[in-house]
């Protein structure tokens, strides 16, 4: 059984995300994307082919997630994405779902006029890739899913358990909270942000494996090696995009695998300058000819 005290330290790790320096901005273009009754907040940063860059559960653009969009933006152009309640875009009256907010990344290419993209996403934001993937196959060309499985499940049973004891008490005064308050339009809102998210990681979910083994965009699967999501579920995701073969024997897929060592689901956002080189490799390669 999970203490009350390992829960509040997870907590208080997961919010040291949002605690760092905040990087020199390359002058990003900024703007509010109205989409399904929200006026969500975009970044641009860079040139080249674009890279939507979705956030994990109580993140936003500052800080540690904006030394990511600047780095993937030296090779690509990032449009960084600030989801339903999070950082600068205001909650609504609406349950906090892969599915929506995968059709409001939709709606911002609609806006932004960009026919297709490659995603990447980092925990929820990973889970809503998929979901974009699934439901709007026409805009996505290649994926990146770091940290998150396609149904409940393929999370550690420890990790389901914990949030029935998570409270929003353990967040306050964490950067989570107070970062937050300083950019959101709604002042004094982030509790209600933390019963969406909460309600959202308790309510089952299945994105369904038939649904993702038919997605036509590529996909590079990430995860730590103690990150909270099963390693068997690792491989079955893997496995429906096509893994799990001899690549020498016969072609391998264009989706791709990696597992770091002596990592958890948090201190992924630590293993920038090993994730960007591989990732700019999975988004630069050509279609195997095999």
């Amino acid at each position: 059984m999970i203490s009350k005290l390992n829960v509040k330290i997870t907590a208080l790790l997961l919010t040291t995300l949002l605690s760092g320096v905040v990087s020199a901005q390359q002058n990003p273009v900024t703007g509010y994307a109205p989409v399904n009754g929200l006026k969500m907040y975009y970044e641009v940063h860079g040139q080249g082919e674009p890279l939507v860059l979705l956030h994990g559960a109580f993140m936003a653009i500052t800080d540690e997630w904006r030394d990511w969009a600047n780095e993937l933006a030296k090779t690509h152009k990032v449009i960084a994405v600030e989801m339903q309640g999070h950082g600068r875009t205001a909650d609504i009256k609406r349950d906090l779902t892969y599915e929506n907010l995968a059709d409001d990344i939709g709606g911002l290419l609609d806006y932004l006029k960009i026919p297709n993209a490659d995603v990447m996403g980092y925990s929820l934001g990973a889970g809503v890739a998929m979901q974009i993937a699934i439901r709007h196959p026409e805009k996505v060309r290649k994926v990146v899913v770091i940290s998150a499985p396609f149904r409940r499940d393929g999370w550690v049973k420890e990790a389901n358990d914990a949030w029935p004891n998570f409270r929003y008490e353990m967040f306050k005064g964490t950067p989570a909270e107070t970062e937050r308050e300083k950019l959101n339009p709604v002042p004094n809102s982030f509790p209600s942000l933390f019963d969406h998210i909460k309600a959202a990681a308790m309510r089952p979910y299945d994105f369904g494996a038939d649904k993702l083994k038919a997605t036509k965009a590529p996909m590079f699967f990430i995860f730590g090696d103690a990150d909270g999501v099963r390693l068997d579920h690792i491989a079955e995701m893997y496995r429906l995009k096509g893994g799990d073969l001899h690549g020498d024997i016969r072609p391998h897929p264009e989706s791709r695998l990696a597992i770091l060592p002596d990592t958890t689901h948090v201190t992924l956002m630590n293993r920038m300058s090993i994730i960007v080189p591989m990732v700019n490799d999975f988004l630069d390669a050509k279609p195997s000819k095999q």
